[in-house]
């Protein structure tokens, strides 16, 4: 889509969304009691639904942090990639460098490859109760999100599977019933724009209806110098949302959403950042003999600063998301002490992956002298694949209190998922002698063009999961009554088979089949020390679903790894103007799910292939933390927010599980292995301030995010950097240019400094049959922009 046809989209969008907001009506207050309080010069009180029904932030004995509208909006977070520098304790990354799937973690739990359709996130993503089942689609367009509630540590009784490390979940604006329109437009650097819409329809016979959309562009920000082709980390992507809700009494309603999301984006560039580190000796011979390595490529060179340009061209398009959702919420009050509420969901993904990141930085290598026409002269790995996922989700919750000392919540959930992939790898590219020349293969030589694909992985997965979960809060009439005991337990059943039926090319028929039954409890004591200052300490498991890797060549299952956490925590709140949170934790983690990778031949086909295979590793894996989050009022116009998130790990050596051989020396050993995207420290601070004029709100925002180096691949020692992240936004907030009407005028930064960081780094081909050096991901470069916010 050419630039007019985009902001001919962009304008169009905005109209019709706008087209019956003409009427001189008032939008509703957003967060009426929070802005009473801020008016008093009081901390707001924040109001939470993770316990399945609304209670008060600070008074919930669990450890929670929350991001509202208004931080959103300061931070302009427009993605769930963006939200994760908020929050220390959240860690969200890119899998490989794609855009289209990302890589959640929290407390040490995070997954190395949920990737694929047999295999399962650590950390449960919620959007408006509805558990998301893939990591594809996550970084889908924002649809007026109202806050972003994340949960740390195991979740197994009120979320159930495959929430070990906690559970984000995702609120968004619902149908009001008064009449209301807010849009945004804005233009930022690499020719970007950006538009929303969000429209309120006034309530009619008890119904009312909001529709959402938004758009958002940027062009890559680095170049790709084959003409004609796509660079690296671009975006396009546009959403929309209609909801309905009909209250047609006091005690009863039901609200249909259906959500639908666009997406085409292309990975980060895979830069080479190392050539040579174990100093090998340099070979120009084909074969080239074990424990050497070949010369880099002319052209290619190593780069440890972000690249905006490409050395070599490749053939890239963007990656192609299609997500869509159908949700029924319903909730009767069957009396005053008694609330059921229904939950139905049904969701679809589909997406076309593109990924030609690494172009000659990656395996294969240049070997100068191959013989022409033979297969060691191409190079570019262009990582294709088709996925699709289907999932059907049923909940009921019964929520109510028996007198006033004692709450309770009983759950049934059902889920049931299936999920395809056909995945290939070819490359992209030939060199044609050895003085660094290159052609573009033929795509149906290659098997780039559909229909042409050599397959090399072929897989399915079927899911059901069914649980039973009882909640409980108990009061007991001693001590004041400031004793507060929760007890809670989740019973679920999971059941999970799956097919390999094609490696490189040719048929197989490797199956598993996984059945399980298990009992995951929570309990909590909580003390209120004071009406201010409360104390607690909790109990509680949870796990993460078996399956089988599609990257092995025998799809050999592995079974669930569990937690069991250990937490005490202090919530308080000072001279009404202040918030401190403080949690400490243990957990144990066992027969934990450790990744190994090994380029290796395929003994039926006799192709070398990237394999990876995923075991159960014996021993316990200990995760030990501590996190303090603060929020301080200043004076009634400046407020800060702090965030800080220390995390040590201990993890037994595993055993590698492929055979020994000379290009693998580690293979069959016992090794290190790591816990990924887990910096032993991070810290984040927020800086508001608002001066008050005549006519609107100067407002003034930084936010500051800093993390120290990590691993991001279990099987391998080396680190990412440290990072320190600067945003910052002013606007002129809240002009009323006519009664009832408001506009917004913002400037914003992401990445102010323009500083640059490795997020993600490989060692995997220091040695072996691919011998080269470090490939490495650097961060986004410095974003920025204008926009305007109206709304009436």
């Amino acid at each position: 889509m050419n630039l007019r046809m985009r902001l001919t989209a962009s304008a169009a969008l905005l109209a019709a969304l706008a087209a019956t907001a003409v009427a001189p009506a008032a939008f509703a207050a957003e967060a009426e009691a929070a802005a009473d309080a801020a008016d008093a010069g009081e901390v707001e009180t924040v109001v939470i639904t993770a316990t399945k029904r609304e209670t008060n932030l600070q008074d919930t004995p669990i450890a929670i942090s929350v991001v509202g509208v208004q931080q959103l909006e300061a931070a302009h977070v427009t993605s769930f990639l963006d939200i994760a520098g908020q929050l220390p304790s959240l860690r969200v990354s890119t899998f490989e460098s794609r855009q289209s799937a990302l890589t959640v973690g929290i407390r040490g739990i995070v997954p190395g490859d949920a990737n694929q359709p047999a295999r399962e996130q650590g950390v449960g993503i919620y959007l408006d109760g509805v558990y998301l089942g893939k990591q594809q689609g996550l970084n889908a367009s924002m649809l007026d999100l109202e806050r972003v509630e994340v949960l740390r540590g195991p979740q197994g009784t009120l979320f159930g599977r495959n929430t070990e490390g906690g559970a984000v979940s995702l609120v968004t604006r619902q149908p009001s019933g008064e009449f209301g329109f807010r849009g945004t437009a804005g233009i930022s650097n690499y020719n970007g724009h950006n538009v929303e819409g969000h429209l309120d329809f006034p309530e009619v016979m008890g119904f009312s209806v909001k529709l959402d959309a938004a758009l958002q562009y940027h062009d890559a920000t680095t170049e790709n110098p084959m003409e004609g082709e796509t660079g690296w980390n671009y975006l396009d992507r546009h959403g929309f949302k209609a909801a309905v809700r009909w209250r047609p009494v006091d005690v009863f309603e039901a609200t249909y959403a259906y959500d639908t999301g666009h997406s085409e984006t292309t990975p980060f560039l895979s830069q080479l950042v190392s050539y040579n580190p174990l100093n090998l000796p340099v070979s120009t011979a084909f074969p080239r003999p074990a424990g050497t390595i070949s010369p880099l490529a002319p052209g290619v060179r190593v780069h440890t600063e972000r690249q905006d340009r490409a050395d070599i061209g490749v053939p890239q398009q963007p990656s192609i998301d299609e997500i869509s959702g159908h949700t029924l919420n319903m909730s009767w009050d069957i009396t005053p002490d008694l609330l059921l509420r229904s939950i139905t969901a049904y969701r679809e993904v589909a997406v076309q992956q593109y990924d030609n990141a690494g172009g000659p930085n990656r395996a294969p290598v240049f070997q100068p002298n191959a013989p022409a026409g033979n297969s060691a002269r191409n190079f570019s790995r262009y990582s294709l694949s088709d996925m699709e996922q289907l999932q059907r989700s049923q909940e009921f919750q019964l929520v109510g209190n028996i007198g006033e000392n004692f709450d309770f919540v009983v759950g049934l959930y059902f889920f049931n998922e299936k999920a395809w992939e056909e995945a290939a790898t070819p490359s992209s590219l030939a060199y044609v002698g050895s003085n660094g020349d290159y052609v573009v293969r033929d795509p149906k030589t290659a098997g780039i063009t559909r229909g042409f694909r050599s397959i090399d992985r072929g897989s399915f997965a079927h899911a059901k999961s069914a649980g039973l979960f009882v909640h409980t809060v108990w009061t007991p009439p001693i001590l004041d009554e400031n004793l507060k005991i929760t007890l809670g337990g989740r019973y679920t059943s999971d059941e999970k088979d799956g097919k390999l039926y094609k490696v490189s090319n040719q048929p197989r028929n490797f199956t598993f089949d996984l059945k399980e039954e298990r009992f995951d409890p929570t309990v909590t004591v909580a003390y209120d020390v004071t009406d201010d200052i409360n104390f607690y300490a909790t109990y509680a498991t949870g796990y993460r679903a078996g399956g089988a890797n599609s990257r092995s060549l025998t799809f050999a299952p592995f079974e669930s790894e569990e937690v069991k956490s250990y937490e005490i925590g202090m919530k308080a709140r000072f001279f009404d103007r202040m918030t401190l949170n403080v949690a400490a934790f243990s957990m144990d983690r066992t027969n934990s799910q450790i990744e190994f990778t090994l380029v290796a031949p395929d003994p039926v086909s006799g192709s070398n292939r990237n394999t990876v295979e995923t075991v159960n590793a014996p021993g316990t894996t200990e995760i030990r933390g501590l996190e303090i989050e603060s929020t301080i009022d200043v004076t009634d116009n400046l407020r800060l927010t702090l965030g800080y998130a220390y995390t040590d790990t201990s993890v037994p050596d595993a055993q590698n599980p492929f055979p020994a051989s000379p290009a693998c020396p580690a293979c069959g050993t016992v090794q290190p292995v790591y816990i990924i995207y887990t910096p032993p420290n991070a810290a984040s601070l927020a800086v508001d301030y608002t001066q008050p004029l005549s006519f609107a709100d100067l407002k003034f925002h930084v936010d500051f995010a800093y993390a120290e180096g990590t691993q991001s691949f279990e099987q391998f020692a080396q680190k990412t950097d440290d990072s320190f992240i600067v945003n910052g936004r002013v606007a002129l907030a809240d002009w009323e240019v006519q009664e009832g009407k408001n506009i917004t005028l913002s400037l914003w930064s992401r990445n102010l400094l323009d500083e640059e960081h490795i997020y993600r780094r490989s060692a995997e081909n220091r040695s072996g049959t691919n011998a080269i050096g470090d490939y490495a991901n650097f961060n986004e470069p410095r974003t920025f922009g204008a926009e305007v916010n109206f709304k009436f």
